[in-house]
């Protein structure tokens, strides 16, 4: 099945290299591109994408509330966060819902890995990145989970959606929301980044 990236950025070398490099070590996938931020709020409202390859850092650009615009139009969609920021700022977005980030300085393996990587497992973290995130990690609450919760919990780590979920426990869509909604007020979390920083340090 082909895969559809859209790639955001303002500057045409980073969009035609980046394109380039992917095309050429990730069999299947389609690429569009966006040179600012309200253009690529139009084409995804008007196309299905399965990965944004985001700049923070271009023309009208919302900072961190981009993460929650894009998922309204696309709740399913991962975004990989693309930037010349260090990883304190990747952070941020990261707990908004971001599914990864990538420094513009990685090697070309570095990139194509990334999105392998967020197609397989549904995120990439950098190690520097794990590290930060795996600060303050309350896993005491990790024990307060019904054993459902917790099988449903892993799941979710793993990357799995809404519907991988109801097909992988034969439970209802609704019934999966209501669990999420559990799952977070019982581990304190608000975004799928605590609740991998939590999995990380609870298995390590």
């Amino acid at each position: 099945m082909i895969k559809h990236i859209l790639i955001a950025d303002d500057h045409d070398v980073v969009l035609t290299g980046t394109s380039l490099i992917l095309e050429s070590k990730i069999p299947d996938i389609s690429i569009d591109q966006a040179e600012d931020y309200p253009e690529a709020l139009d084409k995804i409202s008007r196309q299905k994408y399965d990965l944004i390859i985001l700049d923070i850092n271009m023309p009208e650009s919302k900072n961190k509330k981009m993460i929650s615009e894009i998922k309204e139009l696309d709740r399913d969609i991962k975004i990989l966060i693309f930037s010349a920021y260090e990883e304190e700022i990747a952070v941020q977005y990261i707990k908004e819902g971001a599914n990864g980030y990538l420094s513009k300085l990685s090697k070309v393996d570095e990139i194509s890995e990334a999105v392998i990587k967020i197609f397989k497992e549904g995120y990439y973290y950098p190690s520097g990145l794990v590290n930060q995130l795996l600060q303050d990690s309350p896993l005491d609450s990790i024990k307060k989970l019904s054993e459902r919760e917790y099988e449903i919990f892993i799941l979710m780590v793993k990357g799995y959606g809404n519907l991988e979920i109801s097909n992988e426990m034969n439970i209802q869509m609704s019934t999966i929301s209501t669990y999420k909604k559990r799952i977070h007020n019982k581990l304190k979390t608000n975004h799928l980044a605590d609740l991998i920083k939590l999995y990380q340090t609870y298995i390590s």
